[in-house]
């Protein structure tokens, strides 16, 4: 954990917050024990989980989005600023404003390309607007792709109500796709909100970068330190 992590202080933050870290914890805990269950059963049996490297990348692809937002939190996006810090500290406030700012529009438009290519796969309609979303098309059955599974991951009994819903009641043989992609617009989504928070805070002063740079620097030097007098 950062020590440069903001307090939450209203329950929303609070919710995300622990949303946040139970959800990288899980994912690493699953990726690992998948991955040693298969070392174990491919050495020691000579055979394996058949989806256990379809299941590893789509946890590790939830793991990188999630750890985007949560690096935006926790000030942990390294960056360099040698040129920034040339400039007056006033000079260097807006100028950090304005970069936080285009972080906001970026993603922006990175939740309405991931809403529209998740809505693909989950029967719902696609935002209107080239840039920005105006609205929803209008959505036409001919352009449901719920029924799209993935490649290898079985799917489980306790999903079967899902069905009806999705794939006008026919049986799924593996996970539906929208499940597994569900990260984007759920990753965009915490990447907007974490942009916008820490728009407002450099706003108030609470905070003076984006990155994390010279701060690294100071604390391998600490470190180099201390193993010194060791």
């Amino acid at each position: 954990m950062s020590s440069n992590a903001p307090t939450p202080r209203s329950r929303l933050g609070h919710w995300i917050n622990e949303f946040e870290e139970t959800a990288i914890a899980i994912l690493l805990g699953l990726m690992t024990l998948i991955t040693f269950t298969n070392v174990v059963l491919r050495y020691g049996f000579n055979t394996g989980l058949i989806w256990g490297l379809e299941a590893t990348t789509f946890l590790f692809a939830w793991l990188v989005l999630f750890g985007v937002s949560y690096a935006v939190k926790v000030t942990a996006h390294l960056g360099v600023d040698a040129l920034i810090n040339v400039f007056a500290p006033k000079t260097r406030r807006i100028l950090t404003l304005i970069a936080a700012a285009v972080c906001v529009v970026y993603a922006g438009l990175l939740m309405k390309g991931a809403w529209d290519y998740w809505a693909n796969f989950a029967n719902l309609p696609q935002t209107t607007g080239r840039w920005f979303p105006t609205g929803f098309e209008e959505m036409k059955r001919t352009s449901y792709r719920g029924w799209y599974e993935v490649i290898d991951i079985a799917f489980p009994e306790w999903l079967r109500w899902i069905q009806p819903i999705m794939n006008d009641g026919d049986d799924y043989e593996k996970i539906p796709r929208f499940i597994p992609y569900a990260i984007l617009p759920i990753g965009m989504a915490l990447l907007l909100f974490r942009f916008v928070q820490v728009f407002v805070r450099l706003l108030r002063g609470q905070e003076a970068s984006l990155i994390v740079s010279h701060e690294v620097e100071e604390a391998v030097a600490e470190v180099k330190h201390l193993n010194a007098k060791d």
